[in-house]
């Protein structure tokens, strides 16, 4: 797995915001997780969110470029995450802030963005154990709640 480099005291600092979102079948009892290549680890999908996008129609984009899914429903926010980190190749320092929400699909079959190399509706309860940062576990923890209680939609965007 690629190691970010620690934060460097005196680089610029560039803020990063992502969004994205636990996609879980209809029923509640799978989740959609994605294999990273450059990474080598298992994750939700999410990406940057564009000059002015709101979160919700970023991760509805996201979910669409990196999975093919459009069957997608977005439920309730599940937190956020920061992190930072130093990246070599741009000479800065990225303060990292990711948005999910959880999202339900009848849909199925997923169509890769080139940077996964596969993609797995994964058993809820055996998911955390899939993710290497324990920033998603909690992302994970957060969706079981939410999945264990009826949430109205988020307004369509």
């Amino acid at each position: 797995m690629r190691r970010f480099d620690p934060f460097r005291e005196g680089a610029p600092i560039v803020p990063e915001l992502s969004s994205g979102a636990v996609i879980a079948t209809e029923d509640g009892k799978k989740v959609l997780m994605l294999h990273e290549i450059a990474e080598d680890r298992w994750c939700f999908p999410k990406g940057h969110v564009d000059p002015g996008e709101s979160l919700e129609t970023a991760a509805r984009r996201e979910i669409r470029e990196e999975t093919g899914l459009t069957d997608v429903r977005l439920e309730r926010e599940i937190g956020e995450i920061s992190y930072r980190y130093y990246s070599s190749e741009r000479g800065t320092n990225i303060l990292k802030v990711a948005v999910y929400f959880l999202a339900r699909s009848a849909e199925t079959p997923v169509r890769l963005e080139r940077i996964f190399d596969r993609a797995e509706w994964v058993a809820t309860e055996a998911a955390r154990g899939r993710l290497a940062w324990e920033r998603d576990r909690e992302i994970m923890d957060g969706a079981r709640r939410q999945l264990r209680k009826p949430q109205p939609p988020v307004e369509s965007a």
